[in-house]
């Protein structure tokens, strides 16, 4: 095979998407404003190739926080079109805007009152007349050989769809906090989780007071398992001691008995605290800035939780 082919499909899906900056930013912003009036739920509409493009437009809109599901053409006409409510707004999807389950689709979605977006080559075409707004995506050669298999059609209609979940995101003021929300598994779920969810609490914080020694600090630290101490008292943190801090200290103070003395005089008094909302990738992003394995949670000043390193490892956040 003749790397040449491959190297040209390439360049000519890259340049089709390139050539949509600067020609379809408006109409993309108008069919966001068409979204966003709408009541319900953005229907996506396609068959074939497009159909698979309008499953994954679908998925990314529902997963940016505006509600969509995907309807096969065909199965509409078959009482799949029985899902869609005079509250929703159609994405449909046709390269020749001419596709016959698609088009058929048109009267019974306008006796609705239903909006309709179209993503088309053909604007003048029956789909492209019939919409509110078109969304034209410009290509009317495919980039491999034949010009017959969707290639450069289907990847410049992906990120149209992509452009139109941005602007919807933006328009909804949807944060990395929102996407937790919709994403609460997988590794980008995983590091979205907040730290309440992953922080350990109560009684299995190891605590000790201010008059406290190394001995008692060791012991509580040993039945903690955590590696970490802190030094608190009626919820306010006056410092913590780790495991780190044991071995700098014997090394330190070689000639001495350490474990009668305060654990006060070895601590870290000022410890790095976060807060039980923040998302755990911040605690991540803490740990590494401070090369620290633990961190205490506070809320109101006080101390509500700690979460360790490893508590990140078993929940697959790092």
């Amino acid at each position: 095979m003749n790397k040449k082919i491959i190297t040209e499909l390439f360049l000519a899906e890259s340049e089709a998407i390139r050539a949509l900056a600067g020609r379809i930013e408006e109409s993309i912003l108008s069919a966001a404003e068409l979204c966003l009036a709408c009541d319900g739920r953005i229907i996506v509409v396609g068959l074939g190739k497009s159909g698979l493009i309008g499953r994954k437009i679908s998925a990314t809109l529902a997963s940016t926080g505006t509600s969509s599901f995907f309807v096969h053409a065909a199965e509409a006409m078959h009482g799949d079109l029985g899902t869609i409510t005079e509250h929703d707004c159609a994405l449909m999807i046709s390269k020749s805007g001419s596709t016959p389950e698609v088009v058929s689709l048109l009267p019974p979605l306008k006796r609705m009152g239903v909006g309709i977006i179209s993503i088309t080559a053909e604007p003048a075409s029956i789909l492209g007349r019939a919409s509110d707004v078109v969304l034209e995506i410009g290509v009317t050669e495919e980039a491999e050989p034949t010009g017959m298999i969707p290639t450069t059609s289907t990847a410049v209609t992906l990120a149209i769809g992509d452009a139109l979940a941005v602007a919807l995101m933006f328009r909804r003021g949807f944060t990395r906090e929102d996407f937790a929300v919709f994403h609460p598994a997988g590794s980008i779920g995983h590091r979205l989780r907040r730290i309440c969810e992953v922080m350990h609490t109560g009684a299995a914080i190891p605590v000790v007071p201010r008059s406290a020694t190394v001995l008692d600090g060791i012991v509580a630290m040993s039945s903690g398992r955590l590696g970490h101490v802190i030094i608190a008292e009626e919820g306010k943190i006056f410092g913590i001691f780790s495991d780190g801090d044991l071995r700098r200290s014997l090394q330190a103070h070689p000639h001495e008995d350490i474990v009668g003395m305060k654990l006060l005089e070895l601590c870290t008094c000022d410890p790095v605290v976060i807060y039980p909302d923040t998302l755990v990738e911040k605690a991540v992003r803490l740990m590494e800035t401070n090369k620290i394995t633990a961190l205490p949670v506070v809320e109101d000043g006080q101390l509500i939780g700690l979460v360790h390193l490893h508590d990140l490892l078993e929940n697959k956040v790092v």
